[in-house]
């Protein structure tokens, strides 16, 4: 699918760049090399991948389309993007009750991908914008019919969001189920360079106005708090906020989103802070007036 915000001209580019980078280097080995399928489209997404579902065929098409692209024999790691039924994921904070049932089962789902991994093309199964009931409706199957478990969980978590600690932080502690962390800092919001209206140029919610997930007004109030405890403790508010996030004992790893060397060079350093116990409790103070401005 990538890049975001996804077009027909674009899809897939981003795999063709990371093959293109890998195959220069020669060292595939020594890399975790993850990508994802895509379930059925989602808002403005359906010229992407149109009623395409999550079972053998469409796996199968769109796990060789990326081999391809990236100019490798195997993933270490494949992931659902997102589920086939519908769920209150990518800003929705309330679920609403479906009656219909989903065209493909996770059976289904879990049994292709395992098709895949047995033939060596996979070697771990992730999901991604998934729910507690969807990681242990997997865990089950698995355990039941013999397949293999998933291992990870691509879901958004950050200081605008932490919806993750109900209910899947519980079942990432008790079933080895980690989170790879996306949007940690909330599509930049969380540096602060949005407040008080500002647009700055190039950035990706002046140029994208779609991406409007962390831009409510209890959002914007929760950012100006966070960014004031940063500049009274002296820290960087980017730094802050993935230093918290790397901290948590349910996170394998953060995914960074940097368009600058700049910009890179200050997440990487967040890897050498360590909260102090004054800092985490007034984020803890503002969590709980401004608890989950931005699911």
């Amino acid at each position: 699918m990538y890049p975001v915000p996804p077009r027909p001209e674009t899809q897939g580019l981003t795999e063709t760049y990371v093959g293109n980078w890998l195959a220069k280097r020669g060292n595939r080995e020594k890399l975790v090399l993850a990508s994802k399928v895509s379930g059925p489209a989602r808002n403005n997404d359906s010229s992407i991948r149109p009623n395409h579902v999550l079972d053998r065929k469409n796996i199968r098409e769109a796990l060789h389309a990326s081999l391809k692209r990236l100019q490798t024999d195997y993933l270490d790691l494949y992931q659902v993007h997102w589920p086939q039924r519908p769920t209150n994921c990518f800003g929705k904070l309330g679920y609403t009750w479906a009656d219909a049932a989903p065209a493909v089962t996770l059976l289904d789902t879990l049994e292709a991908l395992t098709e895949f991994q047995r033939a060596g093309k996979i070697r771990y199964i992730g999901v991604s914008n998934e729910t507690a009931f969807g990681v242990m409706r997997y865990l089950h199957l698995a355990d039941k019919h013999d397949l293999p478990r998933i291992v990870t969980i691509q879901n958004p978590y950050s200081l605008l969001n932490r919806s993750f600690e109900v209910g899947l932080a519980e079942v990432s502690q008790f079933e080895g189920v980690e989170l790879l962390a996306y949007s940690c800092l909330a599509f930049g919001t969380l540096t602060g360079k949005y407040l008080n209206g500002a647009k700055p140029a190039g950035a990706r919610n002046t140029l994208f106005s779609r991406f409007t997930r962390y831009s409510s007004e209890q959002s914007q109030k929760a950012v100006a708090a966070y960014v004031d405890i940063a500049k009274r403790h002296g820290l960087d508010p980017a730094q802050m906020a993935l230093a918290f996030v790397r901290r948590q004992p349910f996170v394998a790893s953060t995914l960074l989103g940097a368009t600058t060397m700049t910009q890179l060079q200050a997440n990487v350093e967040s890897l050498q802070l360590e909260l102090s116990e004054e800092v985490l409790a007034e984020i803890e103070a503002v969590h709980q007036v401004y608890t989950y401005p931005a699911p």
